[in-house]
Formats: structure tokens, sequence, C-alpha cells
């Protein structure tokens, strides 16, 4: 399901906030060549976010797997996952592109399935598209993904164990190095070290994929509430979301949005999906491309703080 009927009638005022942010950054751009940002410190403190969208330290995107909004949200099943939307935000009208995984994935990192339409092992390398990781480093931004369970940094192997390469589309591009992938014990323990931007994907049974949601939602909170909480003073971000339904609820999915950059409490009811996520992330970098279907979507807004 795409949105663009939901959003059709707001494309006007998103055109006109583009425009903005195109203005803010130029801006941005001139201050810092005549030094008046002296002072403030590396690429995270020089970012110049979009219009309406924060500019957070850290954002650590996690993704889980192959359950329907109504099986999370209000679900007695994910206390910690609904503890997050009551002191973050939650997106009522959140949903996945299609089925089965694989290609969600793809979508939410680039902007576009790459021709990807089933679960299957693709070649390591295979696309040179613009994705959410190259347009981070060739803006001079950090970036890496910690998958649990992952044999070794870089490796690109299929499956191993709990482990599958089909949640981890970074492989998949040529203009990501694989050393960006790291495993999950290398989640470090000093947030403030985190890159720009990572996403954490759990292995099969941690992601919810093949164990329970209780399951899912217990691991969640044994291994990044502590982010979430140095989040929420730190101007950090955390998000919670899945890539896909159990293809009986129209692919609405949940997303948890948690940390000093959201209004504690705050909800949206717009319909959204992958490629608005995406679009929100490139913003918040500051990032002046928009990889793929990003280009033309909405940011998220009416959550944020103030």
């Amino acid at each position: 399901m795409s949105g663009s009927s939901a959003r059709s009638a707001s494309s006007a005022s998103s055109t006109f906030r583009r425009s903005r942010a195109a203005v803010a950054s130029a801006l941005a751009f001139t201050a810092a060549a005549v030094g008046l940002w002296t002072g403030l410190g590396g690429a995270s403190s020089a970012a110049s976010a979009a219009a309406g969208v924060p500019a957070p330290d850290h954002v650590v995107v996690v993704v889980f797997e192959n359950h329907a909004y109504s099986q999370v949200i209000g679900s007695s099943s994910a206390p910690y996952i609904n503890s997050l939307q009551t002191g973050g935000a939650g997106l009522g009208q959140s949903y996945a592109e299609t089925h089965p995984s694989q290609p969600n994935y793809f979508a939410l990192f680039s902007g576009s399935t790459q021709g990807i339409t089933d679960d299957s092992c693709y070649t390591p390398g295979f696309s040179s598209a613009a994705n959410l990781a190259s347009e981070l480093i060739a803006a001079g931004r950090t970036w890496a993904s910690y998958n649990e369970t992952l044999p070794s940094q870089g490796s690109t192997t299929c499956s191993s164990g709990n482990y599958a390469r089909k949640h981890n589309p970074w492989f998949g591009f040529s203009n990501v190095p694989t050393s960006s992938a790291k495993t999950f014990a290398q989640f470090p323990a000093d947030y403030s070290t985190l890159p720009d931007v990572s996403f954490v994907v759990p292995n099969l049974c941690s992601d919810m994929h093949d164990c329970s949601v209780s399951t899912g939602d217990t691991w969640l909170k044994n291994n990044l509430s502590a982010y979430a909480t140095w989040a929420k003073t730190h101007n950090s971000l955390l998000v919670v979301t899945f890539d896909e339904d159990n293809r009986l609820s129209g692919n609405r999915i949940a997303t948890v949005l948690y940390g000093q950059p959201v209004t504690a409490g705050s909800s949206s009811s717009t319909t959204y999906n992958h490629y608005d996520l995406l679009r929100t992330l490139e913003d918040s970098q500051g990032l002046t491309t928009h990889a793929g279907n990003a280009a033309s979507a909405d940011d998220i807004t009416g959550i944020w703080a103030s």
C-alpha cells in the first residue's frame, strides 16, 4: 500500500516545505563557509536538517518482522514497545510496501525494491543505486549496520544459524562498504560513538520471525532500552518498525519513534510508508539527495518536539 492517495492533498505544502529546506541548506552552507559555525565541532553538529524535521545526533533504526499493527500496539505481548509509544510517538497508519520480507528491506534502505521480488539470496553488490548509506557516506557522515548473529563483520554469507542476509539489504550495494556491516556484539556501549545513522537487525528469533512477539519485545528491552533512555537526554532517536505485516491486515505495521526530538505521547494518523521513513531519515541528516521513491515521499511530521 503506497499511501499516495492520502498524501495527494498535501503535495503542495510538501513542495513548499522542501523548497524552504533547500534554501535553509544553502544558507547553512554559506554560514559554514564564512566560519560562523566555528566551534560547534563535528559533522553531526554541522548538519542542517530539512525544515520541520529534527537533526538528531544519532539515529538507531530497529526492524522487526512479519506482524501487523494490531499484533503489537495494544498487545500485552509487547509491553516494552508500547511503553516506547507512550513515552514517544506512534504512527497509526504506517504501511509496508509489498510481500515478502526482502523487497521491503530494500525499499526502506534505498527507496526501491531494486527488482527483488522474493526472499532468495541475491548476489552481493549487484546494485550501485543510491541508498541511505551511500548518501550518508557521500555527505561525509557516518553509517553502520549491527546484525545479530552475523558470522563476522562484513560477512556476505546468505544464512548461518538464525542469521539471514535477506534482512540486510546493504550487502546488495557496491557503494556500501561491507565492513560497515558489523555484528551486534560490536554495538558500542558508549552511545556517543555510534554512527550518525545505524540500523539494528535482530536475528530470525529475536525479530519475531520465528519466535513470538513477546520474545522480540523482551530482546528489544534487554538490548536497546539503555540506548533509548540515553537518547531522551542526548538529542538522539530510536525508531522501531516492521518490514511487513502478517499478510492479513493490508500491510499495516507498527512504527514507533522515541527520544529527545520526539514529543512524548504524540501520534500521527497520516498515512506513511517505508519511503516516507527513508525520506525523513535522509532529511534529518541534512542530505540534499534522496534515494529512489524517497524523492517524492513526505517527511514524517506532527510528532516532533519544538
